[in-house]
C-alpha cells in the first residue's frame, strides 16, 4: 500500500520537532531542498495498518514568500499535494498561530489542528471549547502535550483517518467589496495556477496582495496581460474604497475572522494583554454593557435617519404635489380623463410611494455602512449571537430584524449577509412581523381616534413587542421544522476598528439604494396600476356624480369599484375579525403600500363630506368601530405582508415566486387567526362584564 504523504507545519517555537520525534521515533532522515540551505526533516510511522511518511516544514508564520523558510512550507504543500496537512498551533498564543492556518484554510488542503502546549494555555487561564471552535473552523482539532506524550496516539488515529477521508475547512470570507474582485479575476484564471497547481481563488488572492511569487508565475498565462490589468485595477479601486492597501486590508481580514473565531470559543480566566480592539471589545461586547450601548447605538441609527429624513421626505411629496397639479391643469381636453388619473393616480402615487421614503431608505443604509465598515456591526450581532443560536439562527441574523423598524424591504436584503440559505429564508420570511415605519400612520389614526393618551404608548409597544416576538417565534418555527438544518457554525468576524471612508459609506448607500429601487420598483408600477383598475372600474352612471365635488365622487366611485365589489365579497370571511366591507376594501387598497390604508379610508368614509380631514374621519371611525374592533385592525395591519415591495423583495432575494407567495398566505392566515382570537375572545368578556 503506498505510504500516506503527511506534512507538519507551524510557527516557530510551537513544539513542532517534539510532535515529529514522537511521531516517528528514530525512523527520520534529512531532505534538503535544492538551491536554499534550509532542510527540512522526513520520518516514518506505522499505525492502524498504514504507514504515513510525515515531513517536517521548516517553522513559518505564514505561506507569503518573504523568506527561504516560507517558500520551502509554500512549495512542498503546493507541488507535493500531501495527504494531509497537520497545522502545529500554540494553544497558549492562539490569534497569532491561527493567521498561519486561515492561509492553509485558503489554499483549501487537507486539515488537521494539532494544539499543543495546552498545558501551559491552562495555567495562564485559557480555556478553549476545541468543538465549538472545529465547528467554526471545519477543521478538526487534538489536543497535545508534546513534552509529556499526551495526546500522540489520538493525533496519529485522526491522521490515519482523515489523510483517507479529508475534511475541506471553512471558507475565509473578506467582504463584499473584496470578494466582488476575487471573483472577478477568478473568471479570469485557470482552475489552478500553472507549476504550483494552487486554487484559482488563493491565486487571485495572492496577486491582490501584490506576492511576487505569484505574479511571476501569472506572466506564463495566455491572458497575462487582461489578467494583470484587471489586477491593478482591482487593488486601485480597493485603494480607493479603503484607503489603505489590498495586502493590509485581507490582513486585517484574516485577523477579524481568527478574532471572531476566538471570542466565540475561548474564555479568559486570567488577565491578558489586549490590543486596542480587544480594550474596546472588553465594553462593547461585554454581557451587561455591550446590550445598553448597542441599544443606544440603535437609537441613534434610527435617530439619524429619520430625523435628517424629513426634510427631503418632504420636498419629494411636495414635488410629487406640485406634478399632480401641473398634469391636472395642464392635461389636454382631447385625452381622456381616466387617462390622467392612470398617470396621476396609478403611476406617479405608486412610484411616489416609493420616491417619497427613499431619503429614510439611503440614510438608513448610510448609518448601516459606516456601522459595517467601522466594524461596529459585527459587535452588535456577536452580541445577539447566544440568543439567536437558541432560535437555530445567527447572531448575524439579528441586523435584519433591526433594519425592518425602519423598512422591510432594505431588511430583506440585509439577509445577504447571512451565510446559510436557511437562515437567510427563515428571516426572510418573518421579516414583515417587525413594525415597519409605514404601519405608524395607521396605528396613529386608531391609538388617537379611540384610545386615551396614558393608553397609546403603551399599546403601541405591545404593537411593536407583539410583532417582535411572533417573528422570532415563526423563526424558530420554521428553522425547526420547515427548514431543518444543522445550526449555522460559520466565524462571525471581529474585524480591527476601521475609521469608515466616504467612498466606501457612498458606495455601499448607492449600490443598495439603486437596488432597492430596482427590484422594488418596477413590479410596484405594476401593482399600482393593478390597483388602481380595481378602485376606478366599473364607474357608476355619469347622472350619480352630478352636483358632486371630486372628493365626494371619489367616495362613490370606490363604492361601485371593483375592489369595493372584492371587499364586500370577503366581509363575510373578515366580519368575525370585526372587519366590514369599507375596512377590507382599504386593507386591499394598502397593497401598494401600507400607509395607503388610512388614505383608503378616508375616502371611503368622507363620501358626502366636502373635503377630507383628519378628525372627521376620527368621528366617522368612532361612529362605526368599536375600540376592540381598532385594536384587531391595527392587529391585522401588524401580522399581514405589508406591500408589494415586500412581496418584490422576497421574490427578488429567494428566487423563487413560491417563497413570495407562501410569505403572504401563511401570513395573511397568520393574521386572520391571531385576529379573530382576539376580537372573540374580546367580545365576549365585553359581553360578560356588560
Amino acid at each position: 500500500m503506498k505510504a500516506l504523504r503527511i506534512a507538519l507545519i507551524g510557527n516557530p517555537n510551537t513544539g513542532k520537532s517534539t510532535i515529529f520525534n514522537q511521531l516517528t521515533g528514530l525512523r527520520q532522515q534529512v531532505a534538503n531542498y535544492p538551491g536554499v540551505t534550509v532542510s527540512a526533516s522526513e520520518g516514518r510511522f506505522t499505525h492502524a495498518g498504514c504507514e504515513a511518511l510525515v515531513t517536517d516544514l521548516p517553522g513559518t508564520y505564514s505561506l507569503s514568500v518573504c523568506s527561504p523558510d516560507e517558500a520551502i512550507a509554500r512549495r512542498f504543500i503546493s507541488e507535493n499535494k500531501p495527504d494531509l496537512v497537520v497545522n502545529l498551533v500554540d494553544a497558549a498564543n492562539l490569534e497569532r498561530n491561527l493567521y498561519l492556518t486561515t492561509q492553509l484554510m485558503e489554499l483549501g488542503v487537507p486539515l488537521l489542528l494539532a494544539f499543543t502546549m495546552s498545558d501551559i494555555a491552562a495555567a495562564k487561564g485559557i480555556s478553549i471549547d476545541t468543538v465549538r471552535l472545529s465547528g467554526l473552523l471545519g477543521i478538526p482539532i487534538v489536543q497535545v502535550v508534546g513534552n509529556r506524550g499526551q495526546g500522540i496516539e489520538t493525533l496519529r488515529d485522526q491522521i490515519v483517518t482523515l489523510a483517507q477521508n479529508p475534511v475541506r475547512p471553512a471558507a475565509v470570507r473578506y467582504g463584499g467589496e473584496i470578494e466582488e474582485e476575487l471573483d472577478h479575476l477568478v473568471r479570469l484564471l485557470p482552475p489552478e495556477s500553472p507549476g504550483q497547481k494552487t486554487p484559482a481563488r488563493w491565486t487571485a488572492l495572492q496577486l491582490l496582495e501584490g506576492d511576487t511569487e505569484t505574479t511571476e508565475a501569472a506572466q506564463a498565462l495566455p491572458n497575462r496581460d487582461e489578467l494583470m490589468k484587471a489586477v491593478s485595477g482591482a487593488r486601485t479601486r480597493l485603494h480607493r474604497h479603503f484607503g489603505d492597501q489590498p495586502a493590509t486590508i485581507v490582513a486585517e481580514q484574516r485577523y477579524g475572522f481568527i478574532s471572531g473565531a476566538c471570542q466565540e470559543s475561548i474564555r479568559m480566566t486570567a488577565e491578558i494583554r489586549h490590543n486596542y480592539s480587544d480594550r474596546v471589545d472588553a465594553i462593547l461586547t461585554h454581557p451587561l454593557l455591550g446590550i445598553p450601548v448597542f441599544l443606544a447605538m440603535m437609537y441613534l441609527l434610527f435617530k439619524f435617519s429619520f430625523s435628517l429624513s424629513e426634510p427631503p421626505m418632504q420636498w419629494i411629496e411636495s414635488g410629487l404635489n406640485w406634478l399632480t397639479v401641473f398634469i391636472h391643469y395642464h392635461w389636454p381636453a382631447m385625452l381622456s380623463v381616466k387617462l390622467e388619473s392612470l398617470l396621476v393616480d396609478g403611476i406617479i402615487s405608486g412610484v411616489g410611494g416609493i420616491l417619497i421614503f427613499m431619503p429614510n431608505i439611503i440614510l438608513l443604509f448610510a448609518a448601516i455602512a459606516i456601522l459595517e465598515d467601522s466594524g461596529y456591526m459585527s459587535r452588535a450581532a456577536f452580541i445577539a449571537d447566544r440568543f439567536m443560536h437558541r432560535l437555530g439562527l445567527h447572531g448575524k441574523s439579528f441586523i435584519p430584524f433591526l433594519i425592518g423598524f425602519g423598512c422591510t424591504v432594505p431588511a430583506i436584503m440585509a439577509t445577504r449577509t447571512l451565510e446559510n440559505r436557511r437562515d437567510r429564508l427563515a428571516v426572510m420570511m418573518v421579516l414583515p412581523l417587525v413594525s415597519c415605519s409605514a404601519r405608524l400612520p395607521i396605528y396613529g389614526l386608531f391609538l388617537s381616534a379611540f384610545f386615551p393618551l396614558h393608553l397609546r404608548t403603551i399599546l403601541l409597544m405591545s404593537l411593536y413587542g407583539t410583532g417582535l416576538l411572533l417573528a422570532l417565534a415563526l423563526a424558530w418555527l420554521l428553522r425547526t421544522h420547515v427548514l431543518k438544518g444543522d445550526p449555522s457554525f460559520f466565524v462571525m468576524e471581529l474585524p480591527p476598528y476601521r475609521l469608515p471612508t466616504l467612498r466606501g459609506v457612498s458606495s455601499h448607500t448607492l449600490e443598495r439604494g439603486m437596488m432597492f429601487l430596482k427590484k422594488a420598483g418596477t413590479l410596484i408600477v405594476g401593482i399600482s396600476i393593478l390597483l388602481w383598475f380595481l378602485t376606478h372600474y366599473p364607474a357608476p352612471a355619469p347622472e350619480r356624480l352630478q352636483g358632486l365635488t371630486p372628493h365626494e365622487a371619489r367616495g362613490v366611485e370606490i363604492g361601485f369599484s371593483y375592489a369595493a365589489q372584492i371587499g364586500k365579497a370577503i366581509e363575510p370571511v373578515m366580519r368575525p375579525v370585526g372587519f366590514d366591507w369599507k375596512t377590507s376594501t382599504a386593507l386591499i387598497g394598502a397593497l401598494a403600500a401600507k400607509e395607503v390604508f388610512v388614505a383608503q379610508l378616508g375616502i371611503i368614509h368622507s363620501a358626502g363630506q366636502n373635503e377630507p380631514h383628519p378628525e372627521l374621519l376620527r368621528e366617522s371611525l368612532r361612529r362605526e368601530y368599536t375600540p376592540l374592533q381598532a385594536f384587531c385592525i391595527m392587529l391585522f395591519c401588524l401580522i399581514s405582508v405589508p406591500c408589494v415591495s415586500t412581496i418584490a423583495a422576497i421574490r427578488a432575494e429567494s428566487g423563487k415566486w413560491r417563497w413570495a407567495l407562501a410569505q403572504f398566505t401563511g401570513l395573511t392566515a397568520l393574521a386572520w387567526c391571531i385576529t379573530f382570537a382576539v376580537y372573540q375572545t374580546g367580545s365576549l368578556i365585553l359581553r360578560w362584564i356588560g
